[in-house]
C-alpha cells in the first residue's frame, strides 16, 4: 500500500512537469521567443549562466521549490548530465543553507517549543544518518525544505545528513533531468524512458526503505 502510494504521487509530479514542459515549448515555439533566443540569452551563456542556475537552483530550493523542478529545468537547459549536476549541486547548496539557518537560528526556539518531537527524530537520526538519509531523498514524498529545517534542529551531524542528501538526490535528479532534455527536442523516447526509470527507481527505493527497517529490527531483536 505504502510503494502505491509512493509510486502515484511521484508519477503524478513527473507527469505535471512533463506536461508543463510540453506547454512552455509550444508557447515558445510560436512566439518571438523562439529556439535561437533561449540559446542566445539561456543556454549558451558559459560561466556566467552555469553560475546563474546553480544561484537560482541553491536560493529556490532554499526557499520550497521542489528539486525536481530544479532538474527539470536543467535538463531542458543544459541536457541531461550537466543539467543533472547542476540542479543537485544547487539543490545541495539549498540544504546547507536552509539546514544551517534551521540549527543556528530556529534550533533553541523549535526545541523549547516542541521537546518530545525533536527528541524523538533526534533517537531516529543518532545512528546511520548517512544511510538514513539516503533513502528519505530516494524517496519521491516529501518536502525537501521540511526535511532540512527538521533535521537542522536536531543533532544530527551536518555532514553526514548533507553528504547523504547529494547521493540520495541524484537518481531522481539524472530522472527529472532526461525528461526536460526530451521536452526541449520534443523527444518521447527520452519522456518514456525517464517515466521507466522513475517507476524502476521508486520501486528500488521503497524496497531499500523496507529492507532497512527490516534489517533494524533484526539488529534489535538480537541486541534484546
Amino acid at each position: 500500500m505504502f510503494a502505491n502510494k509512493v509510486l502515484i504521487k511521484g508519477l503524478l509530479v513527473l507527469i505535471s512537469f512533463i506536461l508543463l514542459g510540453l506547454l512552455v515549448n509550444f508557447i515558445l515555439s510560436s512566439t518571438d521567443f523562439n529556439q535561437a533566443w533561449i540559446d542566445n540569452k539561456v543556454k549558451n551563456q558559459g560561466t556566467i549562466g552555469i553560475l546563474y542556475f546553480t544561484l537560482f537552483c541553491m536560493i529556490t530550493t532554499a526557499c520550497g521549490l521542489p528539486r525536481q523542478l530544479a532538474a527539470f529545468l536543467g535538463g531542458y537547459a543544459f541536457g541531461v548530465v550537466n543539467g543533472a549536476l547542476l540542479a543537485t549541486l544547487g539543490a545541495t547548496l539549498g540544504c546547507i543553507l536552509s539546514f544551517y539557518f534551521a540549527r543556528i537560528v530556529a534550533r533553541s526556539i523549535i526545541t523549547h517549543k516542541f521537546p518530545k518531537k525533536v527528541n524523538s527524530i533526534n533517537r531516529f537520526l543518532h545512528y546511520d544518518t548517512f544511510t538514513k538519509t539516503i533513502i528519505i531523498r530516494l524517496l519521491p514524498i516529501g518536502s525537501n525544505l521540511i526535511t532540512n529545517l527538521v533535521v537542522g534542529v536536531t543533532q544530527a551531524k551536518g555532514s553526514h545528513f548533507i553528504t547523504g542528501s547529494f547521493i540520495g538526490y541524484l537518481p531522481q535528479m539524472i530522472i527529472f533531468s532526461l525528461a526536460g532534455s526530451g521536452v526541449e527536442v520534443l523527444s518521447f523516447w527520452k519522456i518514456g524512458l525517464s517515466v521507466f526509470l522513475f517507476i524502476i527507481s521508486t520501486l528500488l527505493s521503497v524496497r531499500l526503505y523496507y529492507q532497512y527497517k527490516m534489517d533494524k529490527q533484526t539488529r534489535e531483536s538480537l541486541t534484546n
